[in-house]
Formats: structure tokens, sequence, C-alpha cells
């Protein structure tokens, strides 16, 4: 498989460990020092208070997310994808669902021969269903 493949295969990893609150399938998928950014929000570093983050969103909500990779460059062992992302945050409790959707900039780098997130500033803004 390809880099191009293999990071495509992340993505869709990604999407579907998400949907399935499958935190320790994160975990493998991002660097021990990746770091988030979020529009008003302070940098996310690690990828232990991105699954202690998730965590405690998951006990009230359940998460949807889809993709459009709209560029993917890989150069030697970093690559970097521009995606358009949508995000749906679901309360377990019923009531309105949460929908963020916009631009994703991540940046991947080879580790032991597998491709895992190292960066990523997320662009997403709050929709309304219209």
């Amino acid at each position: 498989m390809n880099d191009e493949t293999q990071i495509r295969d992340l993505i869709a990893r990604w999407h579907a460990a998400t949907a399935a609150g499958d935190i320790d399938t994160l975990r493998g998928l991002m660097a021990a020092d990746v770091v988030f950014l979020v529009a008003g929000q302070p940098p996310m570093r690690g990828r232990e208070a991105f699954a202690d983050a998730l965590s405690a969103l998951l006990v009230t909500h359940s998460m949807a997310s889809s993709g459009e990779i709209r560029e993917l460059v890989v150069e030697g062992g970093f690559a970097y994808c521009w995606n358009a992302l949508d995000v749906r945050v679901i309360p377990r409790a019923g009531g309105a669902t949460m929908r963020r959707a916009g631009n994703v900039l991540s940046i991947y780098r080879r580790e032991a021969g597998s491709w895992v997130l190292a960066r990523d500033a997320n662009l997403l803004t709050l929709q309304t269903d219209a």
C-alpha cells in the first residue's frame, strides 16, 4: 500500500473510530506529541489530552463525522492533507445535534513505518441547518 493510500486509510479509520467511541484506536492514530489547533481555544497538546477530552464528551454525546479530501501531498516522512470536514455531536439523552463544518489542515508523520497524525488545524464553525 503506498503512502497516500495509507493516509487515506488512517483518515477513514479515524472517522469510524470516532463514531464507535473507540478511543484506543484513535490513540494509535496520533503521535504522542500531537497538537490540535482550534480557533478561540488554547492548543491541545498530546494524545492523552485529546483522549481525555473526547472520553469526557462521549459520556453524554456520540459523534459522527465525514470529510472530503481536497488535497493530499506526501514528501518523505511527512504529509499534509486539506479536508472539508463535517462533524455532528449528538446528545445521548436527546435534544439538538450540534453540527460543525469547515476546513481542516492536518500534518502526518511517518513513525516506525506507520503514518500518524502530528498536527491538526481545525477551522470548523457552528452550522445551522436551515
